[in-house]
């Protein structure tokens, strides 16, 4: 079983570089391809990761926008804020073995929210929560793209 810190790394490791521009085409970049299990749907096909204390700290800020397919699966991680953010989001909180525990759709600016029991958090832009039809007890899945 991976600890808290260490658990994301089995997708990126310490050595490769992580770019927060979402449309970077960056060929060290990883990416995940997230998929709702109980009903097949694509929720993210090229999230990032944010698994450092840098990245998870500077999140999302530093974009205008997210579009269909984008996201950020922030490890470990328990709230998240939009202070400073310039869009909606949609947060899901996520299990060790990744159900969802929480969602906060359409999460606007100035917003706080928190998961105690969450591990993780998936961002993703607004709507695609109610787009796919994800309920709290799902299980997704995350593959490297």
């Amino acid at each position: 079983m991976y600890s808290n810190a260490s658990w994301p790394k089995k997708f990126l490791s310490q050595s490769e570089t992580f770019s927060t521009s979402m449309g970077s085409t960056d060929s060290t970049e990883k990416r995940l391809k997230v998929t709702n299990r109980r009903s097949g749907q694509l929720l993210a096909t090229h999230a990032g990761i944010a698994n450092t204390s840098a990245l998870r700290r500077k999140g999302l800020l530093e974009h205008s926008s997210l579009e269909p397919g984008d996201g950020l699966w922030i490890a470990p991680c328990e709230a998240v804020h939009c202070f400073g953010m310039k869009f909606a989001i949609d947060v899901i909180y996520l299990s060790k073995q990744k159900k969802i525990l929480k969602m906060r759709p359409n999460m606007g600016k100035n917003r706080i929210s928190f998961c105690l029991r969450a591990h993780s958090v998936l961002e993703l832009p607004a709507g695609t929560v109610e787009a796919t039809g994800t309920l709290v007890g799902d299980e997704l899945e995350f593959e490297k793209v």
